[in-house]
């Protein structure tokens, strides 16, 4: 088990990255991370690079004209897919969370704090997720499994 801690228990709210992660099938990403009081949503994007999302993971609380849904989309070559809007919202703002993202291959499987799962086909298969990228939600720490 690799784990990736923020020394200081709190991340950047405009971005932290983690490359070079070498995430192979059947494994896991667990990330754990503080959602400020006032957040209108955050990001987990895990795939290849800042311009290859396997998938865009996006929960949001008021956000782009969603209100308290779940967002799953791809990112290739710079190119986003169709967004999948999912009303299952188990996020609060001034709160941990932790999400558990399992990579299968041809799809990535999202095990949400509550117990929930969520499974996103990806557009193309991938053999390495190398990468995560976290937009407003403070970093504890990164974990694969």
């Amino acid at each position: 088990m690799k784990r990736w801690t923020n020394p200081k228990s709190v991340g950047n709210v405009n971005g932290v990255s983690a490359t070079n992660l070498r995430l192979k099938l059947n494994q896991g990403l667990r990330v754990k991370g503080y959602i400020p009081k006032d957040s209108p949503g955050f990001a987990i994007n895990v795939g290849k690079d800042s311009n290859n999302f396997a998938l865009h993971f996006n929960p949001r609380f008021d956000q782009n004209g969603d209100t308290k849904k779940t967002i799953l989309n791809s990112l290739q070559g710079g190119v986003w897919g169709a967004e999948e809007k999912k009303d299952v919202f188990p996020f609060k703002q001034g709160a941990e969370t932790t999400v558990f993202f399992k990579f299968q291959g041809n799809s990535i499987t999202v095990k949400l704090p509550s117990g929930e799962e969520l499974s996103f086909p990806l557009p193309s298969p991938v053999d390495e997720i190398s990468s995560v990228f976290l937009v407003g939600l403070h970093l504890k720490n990164i974990t694969i499994e």
